[in-house]
């Protein structure tokens, strides 16, 4: 189980989070507290760019 901005989040909740810049990833797995995320086409910016799948801390995140 996880929590964001106090909520509990599920498989298939969207979040925001910040990686270069804010953007935002549906939930599909939940490692702990560690969410992994996948972007609607993919990511944007210099770290994760690209990419259709990221990792991120529950406590990065916000619900919008």
């Amino acid at each position: 189980m996880a929590t964001v901005d106090g909520k509990v989040v599920q498989i298939g909740d969207f979040v925001g989070f910040k990686s270069d810049i804010e953007q935002y990833g549906k939930i599909v797995e939940i490692r702990g507290s560690n969410l992994l995320l996948k972007a609607s086409s993919t990511f944007s910016g210099d770290y994760i760019g690209g990419e259709e799948f990221t990792t991120v801390h529950a406590s990065s995140c916000w619900i919008d």
